[in-house]
């Protein structure tokens, strides 16, 4: 299947590097690029011993703790915004 993609220079131009670099064709670098994306994509993030996991059973839910949490603390890095 054919089709075209756009570019911005600044990636065509890092593309075309690479691939004088690495001896291939920026098609089969954009193929392979493609390729390694959709397999991620079929993929779960999680591992499955992750997605198994259900507790351990001796500790107290999260959720029984929640009144005694702090507020967030300020954000020292967000700026209020200015009112016009």
């Amino acid at each position: 299947m054919n089709f075209n993609i756009y570019l911005d220079d600044e990636t065509g131009l890092q593309l075309n590097k690479v691939a004088k670099k690495v001896g291939e064709s920026r098609n089969a670098l954009v193929r392979q690029a493609v390729a390694e994306w959709l397999k991620r994509q079929g993929k779960s993030q999680w591992s499955a011993d992750l997605l198994a996991f259900n507790g351990m059973p001796d500790l107290p839910e999260f959720e029984a703790s929640r009144d005694r949490l702090q507020p967030p603390a300020e954000d020292p890095l967000h700026e209020p915004r200015k009112s016009s």
